[in-house]
């Protein structure tokens, strides 16, 4: 027998799916919610911090709770863009850079394989669709390196193939987590709502790290995408 929480998010979410509860209709307040269904106001918050975390529901602080518009889901398809985050998805996006210099701390020197202290290059990226925050990038370079490309500016422009580092290879980790505060405010996101953690590690030739990549996308409105191509007998033949 289902609990309580998950037996009014079931019913709230039938609502939602059958269009009585229409996207963008404020619900009735967590009080009267709760008598509605009986109800403590704490059984009835963890009901709607289920279908928050589903990205049915949005809190707004001081207004309420409200049905969320569907959001149209894009896909990271990684691998190929890998030094150019701007154009590893599936549709366009609007992208903001802010560029900063920082000394690397342990968790990147140990990633980056460079010297404690090390001089590294920070692009934070944001990206948005339309109005509505679509994601957060990292990049990470080495300072000798960043200093023979071009440097980011707030309307980003790729970057000439001759400037690109040669790569050898690219590895990409994907994992599920919940948001740190800052991500959940920045992307405007419950932080309930799980959101896919990439971390993408780019080397060239030599097995150098030339860049570091880690990127934050909401679960409800981001998947990744890789696609693998296998050399068929014919194409071999040709070949």
């Amino acid at each position: 027998m289902p609990s309580r929480r998950h037996a009014i998010a079931d019913d709230l979410r039938d609502q939602i799916s059958s269009g009585h509860l229409k996207a963008g209709k404020r619900l009735p307040s967590e009080a009267q919610l709760a008598a509605h269904y009986t109800v403590s106001t704490s059984t009835l918050r963890n009901a709607l911090a289920l279908l928050q975390g589903e990205g049915l529901v949005e809190k707004i602080h001081g207004n309420g709770n409200f049905v969320r518009h569907r959001l149209r889901r894009i896909a990271y398809t990684g691998g190929a863009a890998a030094l150019a985050p701007w154009t590893a998805f599936s549709a366009p996006l609007r992208m903001t850079a802010r560029t900063t210099t920082i000394e690397a701390p342990s968790h990147l020197t140990t990633l980056l394989n460079v010297p404690p202290r090390c001089s590294l290059t920070e692009v934070l990226f944001t990206t948005h669709k339309e109005k509505t925050p679509h994601g957060l990038a990292h990049i990470y370079v080495p300072q000798d390196l960043a200093r023979v490309t071009p440097p980011f500016a707030e309307q980003i422009a790729p970057r000439p193939a001759e400037h690109c580092p040669a790569l050898a290879e690219v590895k990409e980790r994907v994992s599920a987590r919940l948001p740190t505060q800052e991500e959940a405010t920045t992307l405007r996101i419950s932080p309930t709502l799980a959101v896919l953690s990439l971390t993408r590690v780019s080397t060239d030739a030599t097995g150098r790290v030339v860049e570091a990549a880690l990127l934050v996308l909401p679960g409800d409105r981001a998947e990744a995408l890789f696609t693998t191509r296998f050399a068929t007998e014919e194409r071999i033949l040709q070949g």
